[in-house]
């Protein structure tokens, strides 16, 4: 146990200093993550754990969970969440909450939301007090995402990466950016027979020319001489011409036949 809390305390030592060490903090984090599974890391029925114990595992995962986002580990961010919430949920009378609970599980939410895994995400949620959604900072801010994709605003999405409660928030925001610029985009192709850099930098939220043109490369767009993007399918097929005539004696013969019956 003394080594696990020299180690501990050398990892917090190191997470708050700035700027961060991130080789130095990955290292102690797996030294950690060895020695504690010499103790209770997950307890169970078997092997009761000490309160010192749950509280220096529940630090070490927090401190994972923010690291793994810090050097953009998804996986990473998925297995240290998943056992962090063990201590938050099960160990919680135990050790008492954590000032980084709700930072820590808005960053989930929001991490589900930039995968799309929408059903999770509302999983999660309900296992939240209704005055926690209602009034926490870090869980008001993906839930408001969710319902800015769910109506189409995605102007709102864009704006929200500035007001973002925490640092950690901006990585998974960044990736749910890209998802939405890649359906404006979509809807671009399908909506429009031609469209300006200018504009599509306006509709894609980009700041300049070179960051359009880089999207477009991904999307396979072709920029033309005139300066624009079309997106007309040289194989469309003509359009046929509405049977207007026709209809218009459908429309006669079903109001005769209704008039007969009335």
């Amino acid at each position: 146990m003394d080594n696990v809390v020299v180690l501990y305390k050398q990892l917090k030592t190191e997470w708050i200093k700035s700027p961060i060490n991130l080789k130095l903090c990955g290292s102690l984090l797996d030294k950690l993550k060895i020695a504690l599974t010499e103790l209770s890391y997950l307890p169970t029925s078997n092997s009761p754990a000490s309160q010192q114990e749950l509280v220096i595992a529940r630090d070490v995962l927090e401190i994972g969970v923010e690291y793994s986002v810090a050097t953009k580990n998804i996986p990473a961010f998925e297995r240290y969440i998943s056992q962090l919430k063990c201590y938050y949920y099960d160990y919680k009378n135990e050790i008492g909450e954590s000032k980084n609970k709700y930072q820590l599980l808005g960053l989930n939410l929001l991490f589900l939301l930039s995968q799309n895994r929408v059903a999770e995400f509302h999983t999660e949620l309900e296992l939240l007090p209704a005055d926690i959604i209602q009034e926490n900072e870090y869980i008001r801010h993906p839930l408001a995402l969710e319902q800015y994709l769910m109506e189409g605003r995605y102007n709102k999405i864009f704006a929200a990466k500035g007001n973002a409660p925490a640092e950690s928030y901006n990585f998974f925001t960044d990736i749910l950016l890209q998802t939405v610029r890649d359906e404006i985009g979509a809807c671009l192709e399908s909506s429009y027979e031609r469209v300006s850099v200018q504009e599509a930098a306006k509709r894609l939220n980009l700041k300049s020319k070179d960051e359009v043109k880089q999207f477009a490369e991904k999307k396979g767009w072709k920029l033309n001489a005139d300066g624009f993007y079309h997106f007309i399918s040289e194989l469309a097929k003509p359009k046929e011409p509405i049977p207007s005539r026709e209809l218009a004696e459908q429309a006669i013969f079903y109001a005769r036949e209704l008039e007969m019956i009335v």
